[in-house]
């Protein structure tokens, strides 16, 4: 499993900065690792989860098409990384580079994404991405 992470501008980051980098790493890794539980953990129940092909899903079928391997993330590596927390919501933007085998088919892809967060329960939860592909 691979997952490499940017800082963040080299600026000093709070606490609830690391808390959110900690929970899109957590993301990443269950997306590479494929568990339901993981997957499950890291969502919130109103989840919209858009793809760079224009696919939009629900909680149930992201869980779905990751653990299933339709959707297989090999690596993730994150480069210019963002973060601006508006009380409860989080936004982060990133370029997502990544290694895939879905459906058995080898695989690249760079994209453009915006994650959104919520705070439940103390917790952050990724109740929206959508991503971008770039050339």
């Amino acid at each position: 499993m691979l997952i490499l992470v940017a800082s963040i501008n080299g600026n000093a980051q709070s606490k609830a900065e690391q808390k959110l980098i900690a929970a899109v790493n957590q993301l990443h890794a269950a997306m590479i690792s494929g568990s339901r539980e993981a997957l499950h953990a890291i969502s919130s129940e109103h989840l919209s989860y858009g793809h760079s092909g224009g696919a939009v899903e629900n909680k149930e079928a992201f869980i779905e098409k990751i653990s299933s391997g339709k959707s297989d993330f090999i690596s993730i590596s994150i480069e210019q990384q963002t973060i601006d927390i508006i009380d409860n919501i989080a936004l982060v933007r990133h370029t997502l580079m990544g290694e895939t085998n879905d459906n058995g088919k080898p695989g690249s892809l760079k994209l453009k994404v915006l994650l959104v967060w919520k705070k439940e329960k103390g917790e952050w939860k990724l109740l929206a991405r959508q991503a971008i592909k770039l050339t």
